[in-house]
């Protein structure tokens, strides 16, 4: 059984730990590895490399940060395949996924080769008579970054590591101990980039031991993706020690299909939001609110595609849905499918006696579908994490809307309508952060924020964007004037004839 070590100073280590997390292969079952539970002394140690490290990084210019990166982005592309096989293989997702994941870790990529435009400052010459102003941009020293299990590596290597270090910071990176394995083969391509030793860490370890990314003096900022209750505690504590947070949390994310949709053009795209990734993404379209008029029509042919996914082991390019991480995932998904049933949902579809042929062991869930979900159910209102789609109904836009801004979390929200006016009051109304209009997974390229309301983010900059850009770094205003200006200006004088 292979024990990973964790990554410090530009070199794997091996933990003194005695407490290791068991690797899953999803597709199998199987145990394929082990990660340590580093201790709180290698989790100081990693703060204590990437604050030296900060003392030279930093002192780097910009233009020659972001040439490590154009690097890292020339070594995605050469390993390609060996990084989109390791995703599909320890997270479950199938492979188009996994090279997707990947595909948007290289995009955050190119954005950070940007920042010696975007982090640039402003200037104003003669602000008073004899003074100058300038604005700079400058780094701030540590940042953890704290991230789950759903995109290793995305998370990690788009949202947090690239912008991080392109303007001149340093980073601890406690990955999920769920699936570590890229994160660690990101590391080390970094380090085959030439980036400096301790510039970027990764470490994997329990609560108890991360606890002191959020309190250490030294760590200037957390990012976190996770759930709402982790990111409270995360945003309360790190916020309260003096340190910038964007806790990026959980979502429930609603669509709004009124009855002039095209059923099904709507249908797939609902398919491919709600049982994409097996559900496990921030940004799947996981309820469904119909008007009473396209409902029925509408749901028949989501079932009817649902019925035809093709199941099977993620690394198989021909699956289309792959399986849940792992078994303690899976049974978390289950307790809620019976709570929906309990709270008097129609299950329609149910996906969990799903067996794929030869992957027996594996962590496998079909498509599983709930008619006429109320407002007083919960498995309506919080997030399940799996491929689990709720059907609402309503009679009107008014009241669809009036459902989907009562929920407590507003990462993204959808409306599917052939008409400019709803989409345009939807547009305006809804309290999703991140819309879309006939678009099923709303999710801006990197160069627009990440941008989740209400419970679903906590903090004053989202990542990517230029919100990332201002989180990664704090301003610094200049004000100068010379005091022999007065003097020059009475010996030189220059006068205009009124000549061209």
């Amino acid at each position: 059984m292979e024990r990973l070590k964790y990554f410090v100073g530009g070199r794997f280590k091996e933990s003194e730990t005695d407490k290791y997390y068991d690797l899953y292969n999803p597709s199998t079952g199987e145990v394929v590895a082990q990660a340590p539970n580093c201790t709180k002394k290698e989790v100081e140690e990693a703060i204590k490399v990437a604050n030296e490290a900060f003392k030279t990084w930093s002192k780097v210019p910009v233009l020659k940060r972001v040439q490590y990166l154009y690097k890292v982005r020339e070594l995605l592309i050469k390993y390609e395949e060996e990084l989109t096989y390791l995703i599909a293989e320890e997270h479950g997702k199938v492979w188009d996924e996994a090279n997707g994941d990947l595909a948007k870790a290289k995009e955050a990529t190119e954005l950070a080769c940007s920042v010696p435009s975007l982090m640039m400052g402003e200037s104003t010459m003669n602000t008073s008579t004899g003074y100058d102003t300038v604005l700079y941009r400058e780094p701030l020293g540590v940042f953890a970054g704290i991230a789950p299990f759903n995109f290793p590596a995305m998370i990690p290597f788009g949202w947090m590591a690239p912008i991080c270090i392109a303007c001149g910071n340093t980073m601890v990176l406690k990955v999920s101990s769920t699936t570590p394995r890229t994160s660690l083969r990101m590391a080390e391509i970094y380090k085959e980039a030439g980036i400096p030793d301790g510039v970027i860490n990764v470490i994997t370890c329990d609560r108890n031991e991360a606890e002191i990314l959020l309190t250490h003096p030294d760590v200037k900022g957390v990012s976190f993706v996770g759930s709402t209750k982790v990111g409270k505690h995360i945003y309360s504590i790190a916020a309260a020690h003096g340190k910038r947070v964007q806790a990026l949390c959980e979502a429930k994310n609603h669509a709004l299909v009124l009855n002039d949709a095209p059923v099904d053009r709507v249908a797939a795209g609902i398919i491919n939001s709600a049982f994409g990734c097996a559900g496990e993404r921030c940004m799947a379209l996981p309820v469904v609110v119909a008007e009473e008029g396209i409902a029925d029509a509408l749901v028949a042919k989501i079932v009817e595609l649902a019925k035809n996914i093709k199941i099977g082991p993620a690394y198989d390019k021909t699956s289309k849905l792959g399986p849940v991480v792992d078994a303690k995932h899976k049974e978390r998904i289950l307790g809620w499918i019976q709570k929906g049933i309990d709270e008097g949902a129609k299950l329609i579809l149910d996906g969990r006696n799903v067996k794929v042929e030869g992957y027996e062991n594996g962590f496998y869930l079909g498509p599983t579908i709930f008619d006429h979900v109320t407002e007083d159910m919960e498995i309506g209102r919080y997030e399940i994490f799996g491929p689990v789609l709720c059907i609402k109904r309503v009679k009107s836009f008014e009241e669809g809307l009036t459902i989907m801004n009562n929920n407590p979390f507003a990462n993204g929200s959808v409306i599917f309508t052939q008409s400019g006016y709803y989409a345009r009051e939807f547009v305006e109304r809804t309290h999703g952060g991140m819309v879309g209009v006939n678009v099923g997974i709303p999710v801006p390229v990197g160069i627009f924020p990440f941008s989740g309301h209400k419970d679903s983010f906590f903090g004053d900059n989202h990542c990517l964007g230029k919100d990332g850009i201002r989180f990664y770094t704090e301003s610094k205003t200049v004000t100068t004037k010379w005091f022999d200006e007065e003097e020059k200006k009475s010996t030189h004088v220059t006068t205009w004839d009124g000549t061209i």
